[in-house]
């Protein structure tokens, strides 16, 4: 049996592989709404964060013999957990990972190592600016460029209640935020920029299935600078960008039984 930490398109559809190939698994995501794909799909999921001693518990409790981490490339913490987890355990950890986007050379792309860096680049350039990181670090943007002189931050999350609820104790005011589900195709982001007048754009380094091709292609067109965050940087081990070779490993480190 195979503890998966899930959340994602493509940690869903590796998860049916996984499934498919005959290991009983059990997914772990953070919100209801990632939750309800899982279950559409026929895969067992629970729903909360785990931190490395809870992971531990669970893996020992319940006899599961391995731990896939399909996490987003940005929950760095979960990933930690899961590493941890899985060392306390002494189970195996496999990392699956969307593979990155070649890093831009163009001109107009900055890449920096982390929020509060892309914040501060922002600061410096003003402007009109679109935050499409999400609401986490929302927190992150707002304090640092909330007194900038004629900066107006554009903040473009998931449509949940949290994330509104978020945005008001913050105090971004509704007609600078764009709730809508993705994904965005770079027409729609395009269009987008045009309709807020964006100058600058701040994505992080997601992948290819997180869209970033077409964030960056629809600001380059347009002659946008964009601000780059870079992954961050975790000694995962065994790490794969592909399905097939995580089903190698497991079929490697614990059989190919059905259990």
């Amino acid at each position: 049996m195979i503890l998966m930490l899930a959340g994602t398109s493509d940690a869903r559809e590796l998860a049916l592989r996984i499934q498919g190939a005959g290991y009983a698994l059990l997914t772990t995501v953070v919100t209801e709404s990632a939750a309800k794909s899982m279950t559409e799909a026929g895969i067992p999921v629970r729903v909360g964060r785990l931190n490395a001693d809870e992971i531990a518990a669970v893996v020992t409790e319940q006899g599961f013999q391995a731990i896939v981490d399909a996490s987003h490339p940005f929950a760095e913490e979960a990933s930690r957990s899961a590493l941890e987890g899985a060392a306390a355990a002494g189970v195996p950890y496999i990392r699956y990972e969307r593979q990155s986007v070649e890093e831009p050379t163009h001109p107009l792309v900055t890449v920096v190592p982390d929020y509060a860096s892309a914040a501060e680049e922002a600061a410096q350039r003003g402007g009109v600016v679109m935050l499409t990181t999400g609401s986490k670090t929302l927190q992150v943007f707002v304090e640092r460029l909330r007194d900038v002189p004629g900066l107006t931050l554009i903040a473009r999350m998931l449509p949940r209640r949290d994330n509104m609820e978020k945005c008001e104790q913050l105090g971004v005011e509704q007609k600078h935020i764009i709730a809508m589900q993705g994904p965005f195709s770079k027409e729609l982001n395009s269009a987008l920029y045009r309709q807020y007048g964006v100058t600058l754009m701040i994505t992080k380094e997601s992948g290819k299935v997180g869209s970033v091709d077409e964030k960056l292609e629809a600001a380059l067109e347009l002659g946008i600078p964009t601000i780059l965050i870079a992954r961050p940087k975790i000694d995962y081990g065994t790490v794969f960008s592909e399905f097939d070779a995580v089903l190698a490993t497991l079929h490697t480190k614990i059989g190919e039984e059905i259990i």
